[in-house]
């Protein structure tokens, strides 16, 4: 399977498991097993996107929102537990705002989860980390 390297962003192919103790980047040599939620922008949004096999959750956020800063940590938590499962990622609308405005977000935060590229679930509001937990199983 296609995954993105959290580091670099290059692709790297991985064979499907359960469970990875050890994969790292082909290009990088760091550890794809990093859960650190991406931070993307319009220049890299859509290779990511389209060139992952794993389901990718977006966080449309913004640095003055409130209920954004409370989700953020639960974001991070819930990226904890699917390395190499989902990949998170974060959108910055207020530096992104083209990307905001392509996917016509209205109110954030707002999680967008995509599967073979396309758009498969869309949720607006703060989640808590077992929402979300619970959420992202759905597409696993």
């Amino acid at each position: 399977m296609r995954v993105i390297c959290p580091n670099c962003l290059s692709v790297n192919n991985v064979p499907k498991k359960d469970s990875y103790k050890k994969a790292n980047c082909g290009k990088c040599k760091k550890s794809l097993l990093e859960t650190k939620p991406i931070e993307l922008s319009q220049t890299n949004f859509d290779e990511v996107v389209v060139n992952s096999d794993i389901p990718v959750i977006v966080d449309f956020w913004a640095p003055w929102c409130g209920p954004c800063k409370m989700m953020g940590p639960n974001f991070e938590k819930s990226a904890s537990k699917f390395p190499l499962k989902t990949l998170f990622v974060k959108v910055n609308t207020e530096n992104e705002q083209n990307l905001g405005a392509r996917f016509s977000i209205r109110s954030i935060p707002t999680l967008m989860i995509f599967k073979d590229g396309k758009e498969v679930h869309r949720v607006s509001g703060a989640l808590d980390e077992t929402s979300l937990t619970r959420l992202v199983l759905q597409f696993n």
